[in-house]
């Protein structure tokens, strides 16, 4: 068997509303709870955990590999929420897309502070 990933746990200060904020924006499915994690899953059956923390959330960056109609979806539930986005990784373009690769690409942050991206082509490809 290759080396695939198979899930990553997503610190939140609020496990509930974290999971219903990634789920409502990426267009998921609800999530089911397992354990500690409000689970949510993704089409190529990997898995983002979301599990409350006590005391400071670890930000991290989470990329979603999105074809054309998804991106334009997210992408309206990103702007209708009033949220803040960004054509790069720092935050130093606001309010643009990038067009790297010939695709489209976008950040923005979930209400922990990790940054999350849409992406319609994978970069370098």
């Amino acid at each position: 068997m290759s080396v695939q990933l198979n899930h990553t746990i997503v610190e939140a200060a609020d496990r509930e509303a974290t999971a219903a904020f990634f789920a409502d924006v990426l267009g998921l499915a609800e999530p089911v709870e397992y354990g500690p994690f409000l689970v949510l899953r993704m089409e190529n059956d990997v898995s983002l955990d979301v599990a409350h923390v006590d005391g400071p959330v670890h930000t991290q960056h989470y990329a979603f590999l999105v074809g054309e109609a998804e991106f334009d979806r997210i992408f309206e539930r990103v702007t209708g929420r009033g949220l803040e986005y960004w054509a790069d990784p720092f935050g130093r373009e606001p309010g643009r897309i990038n067009h790297h690769d010939g695709g489209r690409g976008v950040y923005w942050c979930d209400p922990n502070g990790h940054r999350l991206e849409i992406i319609t082509r994978p970069y370098g490809g």
